[in-house]
């Protein structure tokens, strides 16, 4: 029965996430598997990778397949270095010992680089972060200063209220003029009109 190592499908629509399975090669892609090995999640940001590296390393050497995909996950954790080591070990070029030994020094320094990226990408997203809280800022001041100036009394300018106020006096004290005036004349207009209607003597 030819095995394949692969992934097979989870998750909902728009954000999968996958088992790694040890399957019949004829089965179908989400059916019946032999074993998980691990899983599979793209959704995080470094994607997240579990995986059994020794129950990997003895399906391949029983003869397991991996796919592409698979081969990469499984290079990613260690399990084709150790697949390798395990060689070296039947043929007698290594011990176990040596073989453990290489193997956690190559995860520690593995680990030193994930740690590296991680701390950039935590580094961006805090600038980025910042960047916009800054801009946010910078709006809501702009928007304070806009509010603040709508809402100021307007300055006002003493030179053209006391011209203003000047104006009105001198308009005032001519219409009083003009008052005493219309006064006399009718009186006036009377004075003359009255021998005009005198009867002759």
């Amino acid at each position: 029965m030819p095995v394949r190592i692969r992934l097979q499908r989870h998750g909902k629509k728009g954000k999968p996430f996958y088992w790694i399975v040890a399957a019949d090669s004829r089965a179908k892609r989400d059916g019946k598997f032999l074993e998980k090995l691990g899983i599979y999640n793209p959704n995080t940001d470094p994607a997240t990778v579990e995986l059994d590296v020794d129950r990997s390393v003895q399906w391949m050497q029983n003869g397991a397949e991996p796919t592409n995909t698979a081969r990469h996950l499984l290079s990613s954790k260690g399990a084709m270095l150790k697949l390798h080591l395990v060689k070296g070990v039947a043929k007698g070029a290594l011990t176990e010992e040596q073989v453990e030994e290489r193997f956690q020094a190559w995860l520690s320094e593995k680990e030193k680089s994930n740690q590296s990226k991680i701390d950039e990408i935590n580094k961006a997203s805090d600038e980025q972060r910042a960047k916009a809280l800054e801009a946010e800022k910078e709006v809501s001041e702009k928007r304070a200063a806009e509010i603040a100036a709508a809402n100021a009394p307007e300055p006002v300018d003493e030179e053209a209220a006391e011209e203003e106020a000047a104006v009105e006096t001198s308009s005032e004290e001519a219409s009083a003029e003009e008052a005493p005036a219309a006064e006399e004349a009718p009186a006036e207009e009377a004075s003359e009109e009255e021998p005009k209607d005198a009867p002759a003597e």
